[in-house]
């Protein structure tokens, strides 16, 4: 059954009217760079050309099961659905990460997750399975499946997410020609035609070609090429039918290219991405899911049947599920595996030769520098970072269990704050000068207020500084914070700093004394440090929450409506919005029945009238829309291959950081672009560019060593860790790494992006301001301000 969806490339299309209704009532969506909907709605995506859920990264079965040994399952879950389970122990690019990769095969498609390894405590069947929704209360445990022949079955039902080959037809129409049977009359193309198909590829001769030779079956994602004679470039359009889900890259601004080689690799990726989208349409959608829905039907009946299957037990551990065998029958299953991973080999090795294998990256340009390629910021740190926060554009403030450390881009590190204070939380906040933290843990923890200048590279580099040490936090306390188990600050950009502290069940609402705008004209002024903070009101809630965000609003709160303020709340199994001004909560969003939660985090995405949340637990995100009336919508879901010990919103991508892991994914529709494998990754701060740390690629005996690391990478200063397999994360130090944000965002015009619309009060304040506007708010100048936030939600498929 064929249900390849490919696109036609063509150089005209008479059909589709200006407002993108075709003559036969079909209604398209118009790119080309400068629509409304691009402007201000549809694209999030970024126009770096970047192959949306590559192969080589979605294909799991293919790449990390096929050929070695690993376990397989088949069961039904409550609804009586059959489904399969693969597991497998890999080592994350070898950097000696041992985890469980398993796939969840369902009608629906498959459902991917890494779990943790511990040898120690291997995991249960029945507690990976817990992991998926509605996985973990089956009435019967499934089977495991010994045969081999299994590998080309669910090799056969991961090649139902769709070709890694793609087709393009071309249509070539010479002036006046109007109609697809004038063009397709064409037997010759012009010079100029000919040099784009040569642009293309290589032209291949279909008689006696045995390989892939494409096919051309329906008309969804049209893409429009003018040749431009009097520069010598191309001008790209793009059509998709309205049912197709949105795909990147977006089209520059004007969508005009004069780089052949850019333009190819532009018009390859924007068509691959959007092949792939036009195959989640909801025909083909269908069609895949009974093609599914058949296969795993008739693959369940075959062995659900065989009476010389064993019956998994729940209680029995992966590393157990295959039972350790009496001395007779030992060589036997030695046997058994051999011709496992024999048959397993023999199918990868046929799907290469055939061109079928998610392997190849040549053709899309994917060998060229990604966006999030990180920046070595420190080469050698040899404390593990419980916290921290960037600090300009050269520095960062981190907290660890010997003390706190000021470290500077390449240069050095120095203690600032003792080992006697155990610091678990903080913030810089250079708009007014300051150094927030919580220290110390239960009762004892209160938040503490320093000034940035007291920490001053020429201070502390000199021989007159002192620690500071608990003696020093009697006089910066909040004595009103006692006992407080977290807090989160406004965003940067705002009319006034305002602080909510947890303290149990009791939430505090603080606010800086002076305004941003005040401070940015009277900066000499602005040198409060625990007087600065402002007790406005207190919150009492029925539970004690897991996770806190403030939420900014420029939209006026009366008559009931949307407030101007909120605080999003979590815990157990939901999140809530708190009105800041009447302390009235709304229930915001539950995780289904039948999951366990671990609620993770929770983000403000609001841009203009368009406030949205972000809501994070377990490997889900959640696009949550809120309108001015209070009503709430929900948008989007998409799932993380891992469990996020944090996430980062960076338009036009959407980071998660497990503990070994960086997984990127496009915010418009939650669809993957990069996994990255790091030993002890651990997120240090993104208020502006992404800093983390993870364990070094090699361990320095001497300081010859590190000299010759110095001198590479101050001609490189972008190299990302290389793999060291024969040193394991615990005998590596930690080294620092920085994604700028300017990298992952690049060079906005105005015509493509929005800025967000400031409050009447800032509004009026900024004014009269001379301050360096922030990072984290768009300007016009995108060298020095850039914007993290998505100018629209992900589009559900309907």
């Amino acid at each position: 059954m064929d249900m390849h969806p490919p696109l036609k490339l063509i150089s005209e299309l008479p059909q589709i009217e200006t407002n993108g209704t075709e003559s036969s009532g079909r209604r398209f969506r118009i790119e080309n760079g400068d629509s409304l909907g691009e402007k201000e709605e549809i694209f999030g995506s970024p126009s770096t050309p970047v192959l949306e859920n590559p192969e080589y990264q979605t294909r799991w079965y293919f790449k990390f099961f096929l050929g070695k040994v690993h376990q397989n399952y088949v069961g039904a879950d409550c609804d009586k659905v059959p489904f399969f389970l693969s597991v497998v122990v890999t080592d994350a690019n070898n950097q000696c990460l041992p985890q469980y990769r398993v796939i969840l095969w369902r009608n629906t498609g498959t459902q991917k997750i890494l779990l943790p390894y511990g040898s120690s405590k291997p995991l249960t069947v029945k507690q990976i399975l817990s992991n998926f929704p509605n996985m973990d209360k089956l009435e019967k445990g499934p089977k495991e499946i010994f045969t081999p022949e299994i590998q080309k079955d669910l090799l056969l039902l991961e090649e139902q997410e769709g070709s890694v080959n793609f087709k393009f037809g071309i249509l070539y129409m010479r002036p006046h020609q109007l109609t697809d049977d004038e063009m397709l009359s064409n037997e010759n193309g012009s010079e100029e035609f000919n040099e784009f198909i040569n642009l293309l590829g290589d032209k291949i001769r279909l008689k006696g070609w045995d390989k892939y030779r494409g096919g051309l079956d329906t008309k969804d994602i049209f893409a429009l090429i003018s040749y431009q004679m009097e520069d010598n470039s191309y001008r790209l359009t793009v059509f998709s039918e309205e049912s197709v889900p949105l795909f990147g890259p977006s089209l520059p601004c004007p969508p005009v290219f004069k780089d052949p080689q850019a333009f190819r690799e532009f018009l390859l990726v924007k068509l691959i991405n959007g092949e792939k989208a036009a195959f989640n349409t909801p025909t083909f959608a269908k069609k895949r899911e009974r093609t599914l829905d058949m296969l795993i039907k008739d693959l369940y009946c075959e062995h659900m049947n065989d009476s010389n299957r064993v019956t998994m037990l729940n209680r029995r551990a992966f590393s157990d599920v295959l039972p350790d065998p009496p001395r007779g029958s030992r060589r036997k299953e030695e046997a058994r595996q051999v011709e496992f991973v024999r048959i397993g080999q023999a199918l990868k090795l046929d799907t290469i030769v055939k061109g079928d294998a998610p392997t190849s990256l040549a053709t899309t340009g994917l060998f060229k520098r990604a966006p999030w390629e990180p920046q070595c910021f420190y080469p050698d740190f040899n404390y593990e970072i419980i916290c921290g926060d960037s600090w300009g554009d050269s520095k960062l403030i981190v907290s660890t269990e010997s003390g706190v450390f000021v470290v500077e881009d390449g240069i050095s590190h120095r203690q600032i704050i003792e080992k006697s204070v155990s610091i678990r939380q903080l913030s810089v906040v250079e708009a007014h000068g300051i150094l927030l933290f919580r220290a110390d843990k239960g009762r004892d923890s209160k938040i503490h207020v320093f000034r940035l200048s007291d920490f001053e590279s020429d201070l502390v580099s000199s021989n007159d500084f002192v620690m500071k040490g608990r003696q020093d936090l009697k006089e910066h306390k909040i004595e009103r914070t006692r006992g407080c188990l977290m807090y989160a600050t406004s965003k940067p950009g705002g009319s006034h700093l305002r602080m909510v502290v947890c303290l149990g069940r009791r939430l505090l609402l603080m606010q800086w004394r002076h305004s941003a705008a005040w401070t940015a004209w009277c900066a000499a002024s602005d040198t409060d440090t625990v007087e600065g903070f402002q007790f406005i009101r207190e919150i009492q809630m029925n539970e004690q929450p897991s996770l806190i965000t403030l939420v900014d609003s420029s939209v006026a709160g009366s008559g009931g409506g949307f407030p101007e303020n909120a605080i999003c709340v979590g815990y157990r199994h939901q999140f809530d919005l708190i009105n800041e001004r009447s302390g009235e909560a709304h229930k915001l969003f539950s995780v289904s029945d039948g999951c366990k939660a671990h609620l993770i985090a929770a983000m403000d995405l609001y841009e203009d009238e368009e406030p949205e949340l972000l809501l994070c637990y377990n490997n889900v995100c959640h696009f949550q829309k809120l309108s001015v009336d209070g009503k709430c919508s929900t948008e989007f879901d998409f799932y993380w291959n891992s469990i996020p010990a944090a996430i980062v919103c960076t338009f036009p991508y959407i980071i998660a950081f497990t503990t070994d892991s960086m997984e990127i994914r496009l915010i418009i529709n939650g669809n993957l672009v990069q996994t990255m494998s790091m030993p002890k990754l651990t997120l240090i701060s993104s208020k502006n560019d992404i800093y983390f740390a993870t364990t070094a690629p090699e361990f320095f005996q001497s300081k010859t060593e590190r000299l010759q690391l110095d001198q590479k990478l101050e001609k490189d200063p972008s190299l990302s860790p290389p793999l060291s397999p024969h040193l394991s994360p615990e005998m590596r130090p930690f080294r620092l790494y920085r994604i700028p944000l300017n990298s992952l965002i690049g060079f906005v015009p105005t015509c493509e992006r929005r800025c967000p619309t400031p409050s009447p009060e800032q509004d009026a304040s900024v004014s009269k301001s001379t301050e360096t506007p922030s990072k984290s708010t768009l300007q016009l100048e995108p060298s020095k301000t850039l914007s993290r936030s998505c100018s629209a939600s992900p589009t559900p498929n309907k």
